[in-house]
């Protein structure tokens, strides 16, 4: 029997839909990706229910709301650029589903050149605001508000990222794939 590898794993955290518009290479990033939002989710629920827990017992931690935040911040962006890779995420999706050849093709690199322009925006302003937030701190602590507001720009340029490589294998490739048919109603006559 063979070793299973870390990485062979992990391959279960890779979403094969529309495997099409996915480069190989990126697929670690999407594990890390995965991984982290996990932690994000678990750490957030953990410091909610002890915040809960201290208060009700009257000897609260302060410190779990800053630890809160952070997981939240980072869960959401994290969130957003895994979802985008897996393509899990409002891009009119059921209405190009049903479209095919050069028209659906237009309306996706329309969609994912509007989602990279806007993601260029955020993460230049992202990138700015953390600099920005470099000199303001947050009780008990006096964490930069950087630690919360850093991951803006990396997660709206892994978006960028994984839009581009969408733009580039969709058009090589095609938009359609065979999971667009798994869900279509069958027409009533």
């Amino acid at each position: 029997m063979a070793a299973v590898t870390d990485f062979t794993a992990s391959r279960a955290l890779i979403l094969q839909r529309h495997r099409h518009l996915k480069w190989k290479w990126l697929d670690r990033l999407e594990v890390g990706l995965m991984i982290t939002c996990g932690v994000c989710l678990g750490g957030f629920t953990l410091c909610v229910f002890l915040d809960v827990l201290t208060r009700t017992i009257g000897y609260p931690w302060l410190w779990l709301q800053q630890a809160t935040t952070a997981f939240f911040a980072w869960g959401v962006f994290v969130g957003i650029a895994a979802a985008t890779r897996r393509n899990d995420h409002i891009y009119l999706a059921e209405i190009t589903k049903r479209m095919t050849g050069a028209k659906r093709t237009t309306i996706e690199i329309l969609n994912r050149v509007v989602v990279l322009i806007v993601a260029g925006f955020m993460a230049w302003f992202g990138y700015k605001n953390a600099l920005l937030d470099l000199g303001s701190f947050r009780m008990p602590w006096l964490i930069p508000l950087t630690v919360y507001t850093g991951i803006v720009p990396i997660s709206c340029i892994l978006v960028m990222l994984f839009a581009v490589e969408q733009i580039v294998n969709g058009w090589r490739n095609g938009f359609e794939g065979p999971e667009d048919n798994e869900l279509l109603a069958e027409p009533v006559e």
